[in-house]
């Protein structure tokens, strides 16, 4: 496709968390974008079926109107999608004249599945792009440090994306684990000892592996 490379990297490489993803430079709605520009800060890389679609026009509406969420936490959200660039004006300024919502977040193009199959987003061979409603949460770093996969029928949670987002942030600020249905100014959890005797020594049976990590502290 013209204006697009990827580095290489098999199709359907099966990208898992703590890889580094395949860097591309593609075209885009705000011009030429290339994945390794955006190190040094966090990037939300999300991949839909198709433009036109009424899941994956929800999600952009709703995406646009919390962009700025995403951006106080120093995150960059990205989206890619097999339809041309042509097509995604044409869909963002349906979304403007429907909604009044400008999407100025990038929507790259990727005809010929290129990045979907380099990322593991769709399977070798695969001409369906029903296939592909895949995120990455990428870090400073360019590391992968979560994903999630939905089916074109179900859209995604964007409060929730961002809960995942605080998350990985804090526990990498206060060095903690986030437990079930953490939210921001919840307690992060210590690691677990690997002393056998600070286990023998703990004041019942569960202290020493569960344990909440005093607010603002690290562990």
């Amino acid at each position: 496709m013209e204006n697009e490379t990827v580095t290489s990297a098999p199709a359907c490489a099966g990208l898992r968390i703590g890889d580094t993803p395949p860097d591309f430079e593609a075209r885009s709605t705000i011009g030429p974008v290339k994945l390794s520009a955006y190190r040094g800060r966090w990037l939300i890389l999300f991949s839909h079926p198709a433009d036109f679609t009424p899941v994956c026009t929800t999600e952009f509406v709703e995406l646009s109107k919390q962009a700025a969420d995403f951006a106080k936490r120093d995150c960059e959200l990205m989206a890619l999608s097999v339809d041309s660039l042509f097509s995604h004006f044409a869909w963002l300024r349906l979304i403007k004249e429907r909604f009044d919502i400008e999407v100025r977040f990038p929507i790259v193009e990727d005809p010929t599945l290129v990045i979907g199959s380099a990322f593991g987003m769709v399977a070798p061979n695969d001409n369906d792009s029903a296939t592909v409603r895949t995120t990455f949460f990428i870090d400073p770093e360019g590391v992968i440090r979560a994903m999630t996969c939905y089916p074109a029928n179900v859209g995604r949670s964007i409060p929730e994306m961002l809960r995942t987002l605080d998350a990985l942030q804090a526990i990498d600020k206060k060095d903690g684990l986030a437990p079930a249905n953490w939210q921001v100014g919840d307690a992060l959890l210590r690691s677990p000892t690997q002393d056998l005797d600070e286990v023998y020594k703990a004041a019942d049976e569960t202290e020493w592996f569960l344990r909440e990590m005093p607010k603002g502290k690290r562990k």
